[in-house]
């Protein structure tokens, strides 16, 4: 019985297959890098790349229609330049990066919603705004396989610059100059994961998948390699349980996967041993720390 509610669904229908594989990828390449956003504190600039996106793909969707190099290309060359541009505007006026990456955030989304609404229907505008993680086809498959890849092998390799540039980069700034160079490729990591997300989640929910779960795993532990661990498998655990609530009660995948992953959020949020409501409210020795 219990096989047959939990595996049956993903044995006898390949589209669920599909989305599960697509799901999974994201989470294992995505979580992480949510991690690194948190730790420095760039959390708004993940929800902004994520935005930024949508008029590049938009755009792309403009020239070629739903095809999948053109809107990928698109993605990309806006979220590369939001991340850049925001930084110059706050290096160049008065305005902080925060408040720059706001008003990015709020232009993309609305030229992005007018370019696909020049040209494309509405089913065409829900397809861009919350992807269909359920009709992922070969190329979009390879695709995500090919960006997790990348990513993991990418952090892999700027593992300890990055995890130096985000605990102390004065230090590494004073023994390295890898700080400069480091930090372009994370947001090019980011940027190439969000593309990915957009194409199954959409551009307003791509960056939940990222997030949430590297929130979670925050309240869990203080050990930067324990969160990634932690939050890849709140990522997976949450792909999964989105898609088979998702076939169980007929609701749309992505945002039920997001839901999932906030499932998990509120469970950490009270329970979490290194920050949740439970671990504050508790006395503790005058011993501990």
């Amino acid at each position: 019985m219990l096989f047959s509610w939990l595996i049956a669904p993903f044995l006898d229908y390949e589209f669920m297959r599909r989305a599960l594989v697509g799901a999974l990828a994201l989470a294992l390449a995505g979580a992480p890098l949510g991690v690194f956003l948190i730790l420095r504190r760039m959390s708004l600039s993940g929800d902004a790349m994520a935005h930024a996106i949508l008029p590049g793909a938009a755009v792309g969707y403009l020239i070629a229609g739903l095809s999948l190099p053109a809107m990928t290309i698109g993605g990309v060359v806006a979220g590369f330049a939001v991340a850049i541009g925001s930084g110059a505007i706050a290096r160049a006026t008065a305005l902080r990066e925060d408040a720059s990456l706001a008003a990015f955030y709020l232009l993309s989304l609305a030229l992005g919603v007018t370019i696909v609404s020049v040209r494309g229907s509405n089913v065409d505008l829900l397809h861009v705004l919350f992807g269909s993680v359920l009709a992922l086809d070969n190329a979009t498959m390879i695709l995500l396989a090919s960006i997790s890849s990348l990513t993991l092998v990418g952090l892999a390799l700027i593992y300890r610059p990055l995890v130096m540039d985000t605990l102390d980069p004065g230090f590494l700034s004073s023994v390295s100059r890898a700080g400069a160079w480091t930090h372009a490729a994370f947001l090019a990591l980011i940027a190439l994961n969000l593309v990915a997300g957009f194409q199954a989640l959409g551009s307003l929910l791509a960056v939940g998948a990222m997030m949430l779960p590297a929130i979670s795993a925050r309240l869990w532990t203080q050990d930067i390699t324990g969160m990634i661990v932690i939050a890849a498998l709140i990522g997976v655990a949450g792909a999964y349980g989105g898609l088979l609530g998702s076939f169980y009660l007929g609701l749309p995948s992505g945002p039920l996967i997001i839901l999932a992953c906030g499932i998990f959020y509120l469970v950490s949020l009270v329970a979490g041993p290194a920050g949740g409501l439970l671990r504050t409210l508790t006395p503790r020795s005058h011993l501990e720390g």
